[in-house]
């Protein structure tokens, strides 16, 4: 089972490696790939830019974010796999869910709140659906 999430991640990763920089924005999935990623190193500057401006404004700085982001939601400072599960349209937003393995191996259900602003994704919020349970 957690080969499979490893090789789900893994392509991922390499389809947004793919698609570049100036694309780092048309998806839901690339937004929060992109954040992860930027999360993983301590930048915290690149990361608030994936925040919606509501989220920016809740925050007021880098700083600030990466430290609620660090002591909140540790399983995304520092993801070991991501996988991408189902994407629900509610009004303007895009609810996704995402699975995240934390280094010791625990599966967490994530679901961001995407917003669309100018044709740029923005996460607007992250909830947490079910933390801790163990990988086979």
């Amino acid at each position: 089972m957690r080969t499979l999430f490893t090789a789900l991640s893994l392509g991922m990763a390499t389809s947004i490696a793919v698609a570049g920089v100036s694309h780092a924005q048309s998806s839901p999935e690339t937004v929060i790939q992109s954040q992860l990623d930027a999360f993983k190193i301590d930048d915290f500057e690149q990361a608030f830019t994936f925040a919606s401006p509501f989220i920016q404004r809740m925050f007021g700085t880098p700083e600030r974010f990466g430290a609620m982001v660090k002591s909140g939601y540790p399983m995304v400072w520092r993801p070991d796999t991501v996988a991408f599960l189902s994407r629900e349209e509610v009004g303007a937003t895009i609810k996704q869910r995402v699975m995240i393995t934390d280094a010791g191996g625990a599966f967490h259900i994530l679901e961001y709140e995407m917003v669309n602003l100018q044709d740029l994704w923005k996460i607007n919020g992250v909830r947490i659906l079910s933390a801790g349970g163990m990988g086979a």
